[in-house]
């Protein structure tokens, strides 16, 4: 089935829905795709078509590439037949100084103007403009200035342009440049760290690891569970470098359930419920690279000498993960998390499969709390288009075959609906009411803020993202919903198993 592409829209917005386009268009020239700064500022502004023009590169190629890899190109098609030789190089740098870069100038601008951090937007740009002249810089603010941007917001580049031009060589400058972002960064975020930590209560560590213990020894309790995975794991770890039994790996691939849960019920629950980020910033990256690495590993056929220090780095990882849960951030949780908290995290753990050969335990403590809460209240509620009963509306919610996420205007995490067997992603209800960011791991937290800003300044409504999960083809699609007026409420996430529709088309074929 071709996937549109729509040359109206900007380079930005096609890499989003098509993530495997950054990686096809960089084989044609467009090589600065690839870095991050460049395809967030320039990207915004700049088509398929219009890049093309500026780097001389043929349209037919492009559209010749495009097509064979299952694209069909929609919009107006440029002329494909037009001249794709170099001007000469005195109108080259012309143009380029005119349009590309003055364009590239003003994206940094209305990033600035969109909210987004000083510090993000100025090591972007001191990575992409170590050569910029001053004057390139004052024409990219005199056009935003004839294009309505208020003074205030276009000066808010002095700050960079200061920045940039301190020192007496280009490498000079560029340096002072990033020391002053990396100093204002770690300026800041200790600030930030500083302020949070003063808000939490104190708590006593001097008998962290006694009460630790004790969660660790009441059977069924989270705590329970996942010191007997990390006893499992760390014997299949040593059987395998006993034995070289390389039946082994898929089991021990199963890391990644284990790191799930900690992803989602435990780390966010201890930075914002109670201030310790270290965790979240630091042990949630180093569990998805370990998990990435055995996962990549044990694709591999061929397993050389090479595949095998491979394997025994990434196993010895893992080990060193072991020792730093069962003594770092298992007596943390031990010391700051409630019994309701606890009781919370064993009901969403459910959710996931058991690992390591191991089975549930039941948490008798936690089952007989969860009988004895509260029936929902009753009681109709009235919309335009009729009224519903609250059991109808959630049945109504649950049968619809998409996991359905709401996150409110001031991003948080309002309502997950509760779809019939396995789930594409984690919702546990402990994260709600919990800001969305605290959900995701750092690599992913940009591109997530990045999709909400856009909508909640109007810049786009809706991202699709197309991805395969356990060999299934998933289609994720992030909505801005407004109100009749157009003023931002929101965010919805539509998560749907496209299964069903390849079985449909392979099947008319």
């Amino acid at each position: 089935m071709a996937k549109k592409l729509d040359l109206h829209k900007t380079v930005f917005e096609l890499t989003q829905e098509y993530p495997e386009l950054v990686q096809i268009m960089a084989e044609l020239g467009f090589t600065e795709i690839t870095k991050a700064p460049m395809l967030h500022s320039v990207g915004k502004v700049m088509t398929i078509p219009k890049g093309a023009n500026m780097k001389h590169i043929s349209m037919a190629d492009v559209a010749a590439t495009l097509t064979e890899h299952g694209f069909e190109l929609a919009g107006d098609m440029p002329d494909l037949t037009a001249s794709s030789a170099k001007p000469e190089p005195d109108s080259e740098n012309a143009a380029r100084a005119s349009g590309g870069r003055t364009e590239q100038l003003k994206a940094y601008l209305r990033r600035l103007a969109d909210g987004e951090s000083l510090e993000r937007v100025r090591a972007d740009f001191v990575r992409e403009f170590g050569d910029v002249e001053a004057s390139e810089i004052m024409q990219a603010e005199q056009e935003l200035m004839k294009e309505g941007m208020p003074l205030t917001e276009v000066q808010k580049l002095c700050d960079i342009h200061s920045a940039l031009f301190h020192g007496a060589t280009k490498e000079e400058k560029i340096a002072n440049a990033e020391k002053e972002v990396e100093a204002s960064v770690l300026r800041k975020k200790a600030q930030e760290e500083i302020k949070k930590q003063k808000a939490f209560p104190q708590k006593n560590y001097s008998n962290k690891n006694e009460r630790a213990a004790a969660l660790e020894a009441i059977a069924g309790h989270p705590l329970y569970t996942l010191t007997r995975e990390n006893d499992a794991l760390a014997g299949l770890i040593k059987k395998y470098r006993e034995t070289g039994d390389e039946s082994l790996i898929s089991e021990i691939c199963e890391i990644s359930i284990h790191y799930a849960k900690k992803g989602d019920l435990i780390y966010p629950l201890l930075k914002v419920r109670y201030g310790v980020s270290g965790p979240s910033d630091i042990m949630w990256t180093v569990d998805d690279e370990i998990r990435d690495e055995i996962g990549r590993l044990a694709k591999v056929t061929e397993h050389s000498a090479t595949w095998k220090k491979q394997l025994d780095a990434a196993l010895t990882r893992a080990e060193e993960m072991i020792y730093k849960e069962q003594n770092i951030l298992f007596p943390i949780c031990a010391v700051n998390f409630t019994e309701e908290e606890w009781y919370g995290i064993y009901q969403d753990s459910k959710d996931y499969e058991a690992c390591f050969g191991g089975t549930r335990a039941i948490w008798e403590d936690a089952e007989q709390a969860a009988a004895a809460s509260p029936a929902d209240p009753e009681g109709d509620i009235v919309m335009p288009g009729g009224s519903l009963t609250r059991e109808q509306l959630t049945a109504l919610l649950n049968t619809i075959p998409m996991e359905i996420t709401f996150v409110d205007a001031a991003n948080i995490n309002r309502f997950f609906n509760e779809t019939k067997g396995p789930k594409a992603f984690k919702r546990p209800a402990m994260a709600l009411g919990r800001e969305v960011f605290s959900c995701h791991p750092p690599k992913v937290e940009p591109m997530v803020r990045q999709i909400i800003d856009d909508f909640r300044t109007g810049l786009r409504d809706s991202v699709q993202v197309w991805m395969e999960k356990g060999g299934r083809p998933m289609l994720v699609r992030y909505m801005a919903v407004r109100d009749k007026s157009g003023q931002y409420l929101g965010t919805v996430e539509l998560v749907q198993d496209m299964e069903f529709a390849r079985g449909h088309f392979e099947g008319k074929s």
